[in-house]
C-alpha cells in the first residue's frame, strides 16, 4: 500500500479513500478472498467473540461460506465443547433444518423459526420426512394448534444422491477439487432450476426419505460462489477465545482436544505483563493451529506479543459500536492508522493482523485489508441477523431488533464473573466500559448474515478489481490510500431520496 497524499495525523476510515489502478482482473469471480494467515478461512471475515453476536448457529452459517467464528470466552468449558461438536457435525453444503413433530404445537415453532433466515420448520417422524411448516402457516392460528393442522406435506423436497456420489467420488481420490466443484456446480444449478420452477425458496433434501438438511434458492446460488472453510477432516472451522485469568493453559489444552481451529488469547488491553504470561503458557501446548492475541494498537505492542507466542495480532482498542474506552479513559487510536502500523510490524515476523471493530460499511473492511490486515474481525454489525444468539424482538413501531451489549461493559462483567461473591461481582461491575444494552435492528432487505456476508464481499471483489488485484496479497501490493476530508466523505454516500 501507498499514499497518495502523505497524512498528518491518525487516520479513520472515514478519513480515507482508495484511488482505482489499470487493472486486467475481468471478472469480480477471479478474486480469490483466502486470508492466508493459516486459519484455512476463503473470506477474510471473523466474527467476533462477543456473547450477543458469536454462538452456533453464526458459527455454522459464516464457516460454511468461508469465515470464522470466535466463541467468547466466558462460556462455560462443557457448553463450548458441546458447541464445537455441534458444529463440527454440520453439513458444509446443506443447511441444518430446524427439525419438530406433527404433535408439536405452533408457538414452539415460531419460536424456533427466529433463529433461522429461512423462516421454516420440517416435521418429521424421527427422521423421516412428513412436511413444511413456513412462517405464513401459522399465522392466524390457535397459537396452540399441532404443527399436523398447520404444515404442508405436498411440497418440493430435493435428493442428496447426486451430492453424495460426488462427495464420495472426491474420497475415493476418483476427483480433484475443480472437478469436484464443477460436478457440485451443476447439482446446485440443477436444485435452484427445480426451485425456481416450482416457484418456492425453500426445500428439505432428503436421503431415503431422511431429512440430512435443507437448501434454499438462494443458498444454491451462495454455494457456486462461496468455498466454506474446512478443517483437515472436512468439517467446518470453528475457533474460540480465553481470557488472561485462571488457569489459561488448562483451558487452552481442553479446547485443542476438542478440536478448535483458532485460539484467541483477548483481553482489552493487550499490551500487558498477564498476556504475556498467558500467550506464554498457550505456546508451551505446541498448538497446531493459530493463535490470535490482543489488543494492540501500536508496533511496540505487535513485537512483544509475537515474542510471546503469538501467530495472529488483533488490533484495535475503541472503535466499536458497544466501546466506550476512547470517551471514559482517552486510551486508543484511529483504526486505520493503528492497522496499518501493526500490519507493518508483524509482517517482518511472519505474523498476522486482524482489524478488530470500526467497520460499518464494506468500504471500511476494504481499506482494513488495503493497510495490511489479513482479516476483519465484525461485532455489531453481525448482532442484528437471525444468526446472531440473541432472541427476536420487537419494537413499538413493528421493528424487529436483537439486543447487544460490549464485551467490557457491567452486563459482560456480571455474566462473566457469575462464579464470584456478591460483593466482588458488584465492585467489578463498577469499571464499565462498554454499552450495556443496545437494539441492533434487522435490516429488512438483509436480516441474515448470509445477506451481510453478500454484501460485504461484493463491495471486497470490486475493491480488487478497481485495484488490479487477484488476491488479498496482491491487493496489499497494490492498493492506493489517499486522505481525504469530511467533506470528500460526505460526497461519496448515496442520497436516499432526490435533493
Amino acid at each position: 500500500m501507498r499514499f497518495l497524499n502523505q497524512p498528518a495525523t491518525d487516520l479513520t476510515y472515514s478519513d480515507v479513500f482508495l484511488v482505482p489502478s489499470r487493472s486486467t482482473v475481468t471478472s469480480r469471480l477471479d478474486v480469490d478472498l483466502s486470508s492466508g494467515d493459516g486459519t484455512g478461512t476463503t473470506i477474510p471475515l471473523v466474527v467476533s467473540n462477543m456473547t450477543a453476536v458469536s454462538g452456533k448457529r453464526m458459527a455454522e452459517t459464516v464457516a460454511r461460506r468461508g469465515g470464522m467464528a470466535i466463541l467468547p470466552q466466558d462460556i462455560p468449558l462443557d457448553v463450548l465443547k458441546t458447541v464445537t461438536e455441534w458444529v463440527k457435525q454440520r453439513d458444509s453444503l446443506y443447511e441444518t433444518p430446524l427439525l419438530m413433530g406433527a404433535g408439536d404445537i405452533v408457538i414452539d415453532a415460531v419460536h424456533l423459526m427466529s433463529k433461522r433466515s429461512h423462516n421454516a420448520v420440517v416435521v418429521v417422524d424421527g427422521n423421516d420426512f412428513v412436511g413444511v411448516v413456513r412462517g405464513a402457516d401459522c399465522e392466524g392460528v390457535d397459537r396452540f394448534s399441532s404443527l399436523a393442522s398447520v404444515m404442508r406435506s405436498n411440497v418440493v423436497t430435493l435428493d442428496a444422491a447426486p451430492f453424495d456420489g460426488i462427495r464420495a467420488q472426491a474420497d475415493a481420490g476418483v476427483l480433484d477439487y475443480a472437478a469436484a466443484k464443477t460436478l457440485t456446480d451443476e447439482a446446485l444449478r440443477h436444485a435452484f432450476a427445480v426451485l425456481d420452477a416450482a416457484g418456492t425458496d425453500y426445500a428439505p433434501v432428503l436421503r431415503g426419505g431422511e431429512v440430512v438438511g435443507v437448501l434454499t434458492r438462494t443458498g444454491a446460488l451462495r454455494s457456486t460462489i462461496y468455498q466454506p472453510a474446512l478443517d483437515d477432516s472436512g468439517r467446518l472451522r470453528v475457533g474460540v477465545a480465553v481470557g488472561i485469568n485462571g488457569d489459561v493453559a488448562a483451558k487452552a489444552a481442553a479446547l485443542l482436544d476438542y478440536g478448535v481451529d483458532a485460539l484467541v488469547v483477548d483481553t482489552a488491553h493487550g499490551h500487558q505483563a498477564k498476556m504475556l504470561d498467558a500467550l506464554r503458557a498457550v505456546r508451551a501446548l505446541a498448538p497446531a493451529v493459530p493463535v490470535a492475541a490482543g489488543n494492540v494498537v501500536s508496533a511496540a505492542g505487535v513485537q512483544d506479543l509475537v515474542e510471546a507466542g503469538a501467530d495472529i495480532l488483533k488490533v484495535g482498542v475503541g472503535p466499536g459500536a458497544m466501546c466506550t474506552t476512547r470517551m471514559m479513559t482517552a486510551v486508543g487510536r484511529p483504526q486505520f492508522s493503528a492497522v496499518l502500523e501493526c500490519s507493518t510490524a508483524a509482517a517482518p515476523l511472519g505474523a498476522h493482523v486482524w482489524a478488530d471493530g470500526g467497520v460499518r460499511y464494506p468500504r471500511d473492511v476494504a481499506l482494513a485489508l488495503a493497510a495490511g490486515a489479513s482479516q476483519v474481525m465484525i461485532g455489531s454489525w453481525f448482532a442484528g441477523t437471525y444468526e446472531s444468539p440473541g432472541d427476536l424482538q420487537t419494537d413499538a413501531g413493528g421493528r424487529l431488533y436483537k439486543e447487544s451489549f460490549g464485551m467490557a461493559s457491567a452486563r459482560a462483567v456480571q455474566n462473566r464473573t457469575s462464579g464470584d461473591q456478591a460483593f466482588e461481582r458488584a465492585r467489578k461491575g463498577l469499571f464499565e466500559e462498554g454499552i450495556s444494552t443496545s437494539k441492533m435492528y434487522l435490516d429488512p432487505a438483509r436480516p441474515g448474515v448470509e445477506d451481510l456476508l453478500d454484501m460485504i464481499t461484493a463491495g471486497l471483489r470490486s475493491s480488487f478489481t478497481y485495484a488490479g488485484a487477484a488476491s488479498l496479497a496482491q491487493f496489499r501490493d497494490r492498493a492506493i490510500v489517499g486522505v481525504q476530508s469530511a467533506a470528500g466523505y460526505e460526497e461519496g454516500r448515496p442520497l436516499p431520496q432526490s435533493w
